[in-house]
Parts: C-alpha cells; structure tokens; sequence
C-alpha cells in the first residue's frame, strides 16, 4: 500500500491481532511460538487475508500469573516463545510480503520477577526502592482504599521491608513508579531498542494507568458490582502527567519512519479516549463500544456518531469486535445463524471510517470455548467464577484444519480446542465461496482498492434505524453504500434522506444468494445480509 504523509499507513491499513500462544505451534509442546507464526505467514500475504499489519501478544519471558502481561525481562523474547533471532526472521519475512509487526507493551507495570522489583524488594535502602510504588501503612493498613482489578487491595504488604506496594492488577504485577526518571528513561529505552530492530509500533496495555496521584488520596465511591467498580478512578488513573510522557514517546515514534502506537484505554468513554489522541499523543486509542452494544443498528449507529464526534479533526478512529479479554463476537451475538453474524460484523468493521483491528479466528467465526472450574487458567476466572469464566474462552488454539488438533500443534494444546472446529476451520471455509473466510478475503480486497472505503467520510442515510443500517461513504471520484439487515427477515430499508440520484452497482453481499438492491426510495435485503453498493 503506497505511503502519503497526509495518510500514512496505519490510516488506510487493517491490523490483525495474534493472542500468539495459540496461533500455530512448530514444536509440540502445546504453546504457539515464533517459528509456528512465520509458517503461517501465507494467510496473511495477498494469497490470504493480505493484511497491513500483526499485532503480537506479549512474547517477553514472563512467569505466566497473568499469561505474558505480567514481564520479566523487557528486551528479550520468553525461550516457549523462539528468540531474538526468531523475531528478527519474523520482522524480515512478513516484511517480506508487506506486512508490518507491532508489539503488545505492558509498562504500567511489571512482573514480580522482575530484577528491577527484585531489588526493589530486597531493601528500602536498594537504589532501585523508588522504581515502584512503595507507601507505608496508614493507623496499622493499607495506604489508602485503592482496589485491584483482579479483585481485593491493590495494596500488598511485604514483612521483610514493611512497606505496601501497589499493584492495580494481580500482586505478581507490581506498578512502576512513573515519577522516577530514572524508570521513565529505562522504558522509553525499551521502546526504542524494539524499534530500532524493526518493529512498527506498539499495543500500548492500560496506558493511562501510568501515572497515579502523588499523594495517594481515598478514590470516591460510585455505584458498581465489584469492589473495583464501585469506586471512581479519579487517583489511580489519568493523571496529568501522562501527557509529557506520551508526547516524548510520540518523538521517538516519529523518529522511526511508519512506526504507531495504539493505546487500550481505562474507561468507556470515546471523549475520554479522545483526550488522549493527536499530533504529540498517540495515533489511536481502541474503541470497544461495539463489544458491549446490542447487536442492534439504532445501538451500533449511536456508537459510531458518538466516536465521531469526540474525535473530530485531531483523532483517527479504531473499531474491534473483540479481542484476548472478551467474549468472540460470534458467541455473543451469532445464535442461530454464526456465519450470517460474523460477516455482518465483517461488513461493519471493514467499511467504517478508521483503522480496523481483526482478533483472530474472526475470520471463520470462531466461537468461545465453554470450560468446566477445574480447566480455568485465567486469575480473575478462577477468583469470581460462576459469576465470571474468565478470559479463557477467547483464547482457544486457532482452528486451520480438522485434524485431531486443528493444525495447531502435534500436542496437546494448552487449552482445549473448540468442538466445532473439524467443520470450522480456515481449510474448509477456504474452499467455500459461502463462508465467512471468503466473505473476509473479499471485503478486505475491497477495501484495499476502493478510495470511498479507504478515505471517504460517513455519512449515515438511517438517522433513527429500526433493522436495518445504512450509510455513505465518500471520496473524490467515489461513492460506497453500505446496508445491513440486523433481522431475520426480508427488510425494505428506507432512508431518513434521499439517496442521491445514480446507478449503483452491488459489488459485494454477505448472503449466497443475494437479495440486496437499491430502488428509488429504499434498499431491499434479505435476512442477516449486508451489503456494498459504488459510484463513481
């Protein structure tokens, strides 16, 4: 894809995203690596999915308390996952078939094994004390009323130095200390190592949870379910701070040509997430308004205005249908009819305005796995179930084949694999013209090769939609109509305004058998189909 500074990759390109323990195994062992994900590289060259970019789950050497994002060394690849030289080859192949490598950072903070939390720990006299967050107690308890995450105090007391330290996650992920330079310096160092072998950006973990307030105050109470939802993070998160820092590592991005941060925000709100976006911030910051609307046009549509409007001029926006923390698209919303449900949320990530980023296995409309409370790995699983499975499900090992272990390892795979996936798999769905992988390969063609899908502006046609959805795209020389059908039935959908006078030619749809066409006054579908329709 040709690179212009006024729209520079990231804008125009679709990012994928690699939870890579369960992407594709070479050694047997059960756990996805390197070597496994650069003998699957075909899928996403122009043969495959021919996207711009894979985005990796952390790969650093890690204990595993929190599967990677808890990290011990910051500059060095975990032994399960392959090596330095592995990741170099990694970076110089998918370079190869146009397609750039991003890496997940998580420097809020670290793993407890850290050597840095390691000397830490050792002493409160250790020249490394400052690098985390240490406070004494308050009248014989914690600091203040802080909550984890994950559940109980984000406080832990250590006997030996008799100090708390903070942790907004698991204990085993004690917070750095920002407001130390010497910290500040040592990951921005991290980030420029990483950028100087290659790599074209970042995922940026809880980014705004860098900093906390320098007194430590009682954070307010709220109404919520959880300890943690029931307070409001005003101290904890958000913190001025944060913008000096993210404009310093916006310089050293800028230095390296092509190179991008993403950043997962604390919060729902899109202008809170604005907030953080712009020339001296970072690229994008994820909305995931669209994993928690109902799977409705008038729901999606008030998202996706709301985004709008809150970034303006100075943001870009990013849409997700899910990703390694929560429930697959296809299992929240696909009962009934999971190919028709995947490819209208194919349609709807792939044609809005933004940069789209595609979890894996969306592609075949991978489902989540369903598991008992002995096979729970994940921390907050375990603490909370039956309440909450965890994040488990989502992870399940990619399904390539209907092999005994779907083409994913030789071995038994760390967590089980889908029932379903002998007829779900990418061999299959790539011999079908009907199937949700092909409905990708195609809209993902589209894409690349339509200036309204590329750069147009939206415009929606439904102000008030009931079931159904439609919007313009617009750029100098085209036009994009795109239309869905969220019912199970045949939809007649009118417009709140009149589509301009044209001949409009269907280029793709969703269904086998198409229904969609474009009338005077209105668009008629069939159930569940989605739609695009150009102009010139």
């Amino acid at each position: 894809m040709p690179i212009s500074p006024d729209r520079p990759w990231w804008k125009t390109g679709v990012i994928y995203h690699i939870y890579v323990r369960s992407f594709a195994d070479s050694n047997g062992d059960g756990i996805g690596d390197l070597p496994g994900l650069i003998g699957r590289l075909d899928h996403f060259g122009e043969d495959g999915l021919a996207v711009d970019a894979i985005w990796l789950s952390p790969i650093f050497p890690s204990p595993d308390t929190d599967f990677g994002y808890d990290i011990a060394d910051y500059c060095a690849i975990d032994p399960r996952y392959g090596s330095l030289a592995d990741l170099d080859r990694l970076i110089q192949e998918a370079g190869r078939r146009g397609i750039r490598v991003l890496l997940d950072l998580a420097i809020n903070h670290t793993s407890s094994r850290h050597p840095w939390f390691l000397e830490s720990r050792s002493a409160a006299s250790n020249p490394k004390r400052d690098w985390y967050v240490w406070r004494p107690a308050r009248n014989g308890r914690p600091p203040n009323n802080w909550q984890s995450v994950f559940g109980g105090r984000a406080w832990t007391w250590d006997a030996a130095t008799r100090q708390y330290y903070h942790h907004l996650f698991l204990p085993e992920q004690p917070d750095l200390n920002w407001r130390n330079p010497e910290v500040r310096r040592a990951l921005m160092d991290v980030v420029r190592f990483w950028l100087d072998r290659g790599v074209h950006g970042f995922r940026l973990d809880v980014f705004n949870a860098w900093y906390e307030h320098p007194e430590y105050p009682d954070n307010p109470p709220r109404l919520g379910l959880r300890a943690f939802d029931r307070q409001a993070h005003i101290h904890d998160i958000d913190q001025p701070e944060m913008f000096e820092a993210l404009a310093e590592l916006r310089t050293i991005l800028d230095s390296h040509p092509e190179c991008m941060a993403v950043g997962e925000l604390f919060g729902e709100d899109p202008y809170h997430a604005a907030h953080y976006c712009g020339d001296d911030k970072l690229h994008m910051v994820f909305n995931f308004e669209f994993t928690r609307s109902p799977w409705k046009p008038a729901a999606l549509l008030r998202r996706v205005l709301r985004w709008e409007d809150a970034l303006g001029d100075s943001g870009w926006p990013c849409y997700v249908l899910g990703n390694h923390d929560l429930s697959r698209i296809v299992s929240r919303v696909g009962r009934g009819d999971p190919d028709a449900h995947a490819k209208l949320g194919a349609a709807l990530l792939l044609t809005l305005r933004g940069t789209p980023f595609i979890y894996y296995g969306e592609e075949i409309g991978m489902a989540d796995i369903r598991l008992s409370r002995d096979q729970i790995l994940d921390p907050p699983g375990r603490r909370y179930w039956p309440f909450y499975e965890g994040r488990d499900g989502c992870r399940s090992p990619m399904q390539w084949d209907g092999s005994t272990n779907a083409g994913f390892s030789t071995g038994k795979p760390w967590l089980p694999l889908h029932p379903g996936h002998p007829h779900r798999n990418v061999h299959c769905q790539s011999r079908d013209p009907a199937s949700p992988y092909s409905f990708y390969r195609s809209l993902l063609r589209l894409r690349r090769n339509s200036p309204a899908l590329l750069r147009g502006d939206f415009h929606p046609l439904t102000i008030h939609p009931r079931g159904g959805l439609a919007y313009l795209r617009r750029a100098a020389g085209e036009q994009a109509l795109i239309v869905f059908n969220f019912s199970n039935r045949e939809l007649g959908l009118t417009f709140d305004e009149p589509l301009p006078e044209a001949t409009w030619r269907q280029v793709l749809s969703s269904a086998s058998n198409p229904s969609a066409r474009v009338l005077e006054d209105r668009v008629c579908l069939g159930p569940l189909e989605a739609a695009i329709f150009l102009r010139a």
